[in-house]
């Protein structure tokens, strides 16, 4: 079992790379999926898909890097 905490892997993790943190919010807990823009101090910054999410690390429950996404799969073309 890892000993780490969620702050220090997603601080390992840097910025740049893709993660998911797990936090607290009025009523219950949520998720942000993106990619880590900054890690100071207070807290982190994700660049998620519809734009960017600051948590404080006192709100953070869970917090890991993840793969890059899969790339994008063209649409099938319906048959003539």
């Amino acid at each position: 079992m890892s000993s780490q905490t969620p702050e220090s892997r997603l601080r390992e993790a840097g910025t740049g790379r893709r993660a998911v943190v797990r936090y607290r919010i009025e009523g219950g807990l949520t998720d942000a999926l993106g990619t880590i823009t900054a890690l100071d101090a207070d807290g982190c910054t994700l660049e998620t898909r519809t734009g960017p999410v600051t948590i404080r690390w006192e709100l953070v429950t869970a917090g890991k890097p993840v793969p890059d996404a899969p790339a994008r799969r063209r649409p099938l073309r319906p048959e003539a």
